[in-house]
């Protein structure tokens, strides 16, 4: 494989008394949606790849589209925004906010619920798609997740794409009881129509037939990467959007991916975790 990552799969519950209202104000301030990985090959896809990010410029997917471009990839974004696609706090330093340009960058002006516009991203050869689409229902609709997602693995099947993954939210699916007390209360209250269209999103990938990954992240931050990543079957903790954008694009490239088919719920605290190979013979160098 070209990425040989390590995992660290916690068992035992996180503390989680201090991320409830974190939680809360991500997923109703700016809702990351499911992300799924996808390659075009069953060996493996490139090092370098043509990878679609859609949502481009969510918090999440912003982290996708930088990191990406910095590892040498192609990105093709569609988002209904594209000024306001800039490069991220976490990743991004001192550059943070500033305009994102890149020779490697194609952004699409465009609404995910429209076949039309999702199916100009795909008139690129991608080899994943990255789906991190966010907002609140009031402002895009009650069924944007579920519909939009449908709409773009119609189109990945149409153009031979498999790999993808979708960025939902700890409590998604039947990761309910691995999210505290207080964020479940809000699920069933004031979050319950953004859940609600997480659960039929997840549903739709699930029974989709390609190779996704639905990945479930804690408590959001747009603090720097940590470069820890747990993979938890506890209460999750809180993790940095630049450690989820990673493990993202891990798991649209790497055909080995140890969780294809799953949806891991990932979380930065406690223990240590998935580390990227970035040796030179993870790249394909030889020995000097």
């Amino acid at each position: 494989p070209l990425y040989q990552p390590k995992y660290h799969l916690l068992t035992a519950p996180l503390s989680m008394k201090n991320h409830s209202v974190l939680l809360a104000v991500t997923l109703l301030g700016s809702t990351n949606a499911f992300v799924s990985p996808q390659a075009r090959s069953t060996s493996t896809t490139a090092l370098d790849a043509t990878i679609a990010v859609f949502g481009a410029s969510g918090l999440t997917a912003q982290e996708c589209v930088y990191q990406g471009l910095k590892e040498g990839d192609k990105i093709v974004g569609l988002t209904r925004n594209p000024s306001k696609v800039v490069i991220p706090k976490g990743s991004g330093g001192a550059d943070a906010d500033k305009s994102l340009s890149d020779p490697n960058l194609t952004m699409i002006g465009g609404d995910v619920t429209n076949p039309a516009d999702v199916a100009k991203v795909f008139e690129n050869d991608i080899d994943g798609v990255i789906v991190a689409l966010g907002g609140k229902t009031s402002d895009v609709g009650d069924s944007m997740l579920t519909d939009g997602t449908k709409n773009i693995m119609a189109a990945m099947k149409e153009n031979n794409v498999k790999r993808m993954a979708v960025v939902t939210s700890i409590g998604a699916g039947d990761s309910k009881d691995q999210a505290p007390f207080a964020f479940k209360m809000l699920m069933m209250t004031v979050m319950k129509k953004i859940f609600t269209d997480k659960n039929n999103q997840e549903a739709a990938v699930k029974a989709s037939g390609l190779e996704y990954c639905i990945v479930r992240p804690g408590g959001l931050t747009v603090e720097p990467p940590t470069g820890v990543i747990n993979v938890i079957e506890g209460e999750a903790g809180s993790i940095p959007r630049a450690d989820v954008a990673q493990f993202c694009l891990e798991a649209v490239k790497d055909a080995d991916f140890p969780y294809v088919g799953k949806t891991p719920c990932i979380s930065s605290v406690g223990g240590t975790s998935w580390v990227k190979d970035r040796s030179g013979a993870a790249r394909g160098e030889m020995p000097k």
